[in-house]
């Protein structure tokens, strides 16, 4: 069977595409002579006051300016799709090149005004949260769900006692414990500066760096294990408790939907707030006033009202789509509620209908902390982050997080501290350390 070189088998291609070309061409003619004569004797037809030659030469201007406007048309067709590749290209490159210049001065921003000044090292496992006295010797306090709670010198970092009276995780026993102890705070050490090592964010840690924490535990730390009042009814985990104002009764929350208010001289049970349609997650008492606010799996919060002590009045909020995480007072008429769907809302006490500010964020939200004077909101994420608002949904900054500082895991908590000079705020998280930060609010809402 003969086999047709390749050379001839070209030529024969090339002969039958100027064929084809020249058939369309004779083609696109023919029906150019057709449309233009069905033209001229519809403008014979039409009444004008021009001469039919001035009127044929405009009607073949127009039929040439007509056959330009197709081919560009075909053209523009042809290159559409890879002009688009490319445009999206290019938007893409620099959505990216300005996304890093922009990040990059974020973190050198905050660096400057939020700075890492010490870490509280020692327990076991996660840490679920953690508060500061209200009162002197002003001392950083953490539950974990190693089974113990621990109290620490803010200055030093020194574990001043470990509680160990729990039978669970923090108060997996169904139980909330008051233990009492003489703290002794110890002289503060000047620290090395580990602020200013190089930010490089989202660095995961190896599992090495948290066995690491287990050897750095407070060997020496005394420790308590008989608690001076137990307070009992709860059917399920206790997951917070507070001191009402004049610290002569504690609510708790727990797993098993209710709050319960105690008299804590007696270890009585003063009131079970019911309600709640889920687990509850966080309770949190007004600085001043008696008022109570419960937070709950349910996504929803109750504010309950003992200032009147023949009514005990609740309302419940629904302002939320998922886990309503925490919801805390803030000194004014406020209160801010954190949640699993991503956001936090404010919410004024004289007119809770609708929030009067809402924050949207990038990762679930867990125990928030709004400083005392200032007014800022801190949010812990489920993301490693935590990031500082105002109440306005302003954001301030974000904590500095590298491969050398930061958490490393999920952060759990956060509070202030606003009157203590080296640590205002505090966080802490399942990376089982608490970190001590130092937030320049002054110039933070300066660059505001």
């Amino acid at each position: 069977m003969p086999v047709e070189s390749g050379s001839s088998a070209a030529a024969r291609q090339a002969k039958q595409k100027r064929k084809s070309h020249s058939l369309s061409i004779r083609r696109t003619n023919s029906t150019e002579q057709e449309r233009s004569g069905l033209q001229r004797e519809m403008l014979e037809g039409q009444d004008s006051k021009l001469p039919l030659s001035l009127r044929s030469n405009l009607l073949d201007l127009f039929g040439q300016i007509e056959r330009e406007f197709e081919n560009l048309y075909i053209e523009n067709m042809e290159s559409s799709h890879s002009t688009s590749q490319l445009s999206q290209k290019l938007k893409t490159t620099y959505k990216a090149s300005t996304s890093k210049i922009v990040s990059s001065f974020k973190a050198t921003t905050s660096r400057a005004v939020c700075q890492l000044v010490r870490e509280y090292v020692g327990h076991r496992d996660g840490i679920w949260d953690l508060s500061v006295t209200r009162s002197q010797p002003v001392v950083l306090g953490t539950a974990s769900a190693d089974h113990t709670a621990m109290l620490w010198s803010i200055e030093t970092g020194k574990c001043l006692l470990k509680y160990m009276g729990h039978q669970g995780s923090a108060s997996g026993d169904q139980t909330a414990h008051i233990w009492r102890y003489m703290v002794q705070l110890p002289t503060p050490q000047p620290v090395a500066d580990i602020s200013q090592a190089p930010c490089e964010d989202d660095v995961d840690f190896s599992d090495k760096d948290e066995a690491d924490c287990d050897a750095e535990g407070p060997n020496d730390c005394p420790s308590v294990r008989t608690a001076a009042t137990t307070l009992r009814s709860h059917q399920g985990v206790v997951i917070a408790a507070d001191w009402l104002v004049g610290g002569k009764q504690v609510v708790t929350a727990s797993w098993d939907r209710a709050a319960n208010l105690y008299d804590v001289e007696t270890s009585e049970l003063v009131h079970s707030l019911t309600g709640h349609d889920q687990e509850l997650t966080h309770c949190c008492t007004h600085p001043t006033q008696r008022l109570v606010v419960t937070s709950s799996r349910d996504t929803t919060f109750r504010l309950w009202d003992f200032r009147d002590p023949s009514i005990h009045s609740v309302n419940v909020f629904q302002g939320h789509t998922d886990t309503v995480t925490s919801a805390v007072f803030t000194v004014g008429d406020n209160v801010v509620s954190g949640s699993d769907d991503r956001t936090v809302k404010v919410w004024d006490l004289k007119n809770m209908r609708s929030p009067i500010a809402t924050i949207r964020t990038d990762s679930a939200v867990n125990r928030i902390s709004v400083s005392v004077n200032q007014r800022i909101i801190a949010l812990p994420h489920d993301n490693r982050q935590v990031r500082l608002f105002d109440m306005s949904g302003v954001r301030l900054a974000r904590l500095p997080r590298s491969n050398r500082q930061g958490h490393r895991r999920m952060v759990c908590c956060s509070a202030w501290c606003e009157d203590n000079n080296s640590c205002n705020l505090f966080s802490c998280g399942f990376d089982r350390q608490a970190i001590g930060w130092n937030i320049n609010i002054a110039a933070l809402l300066q660059e505001k």
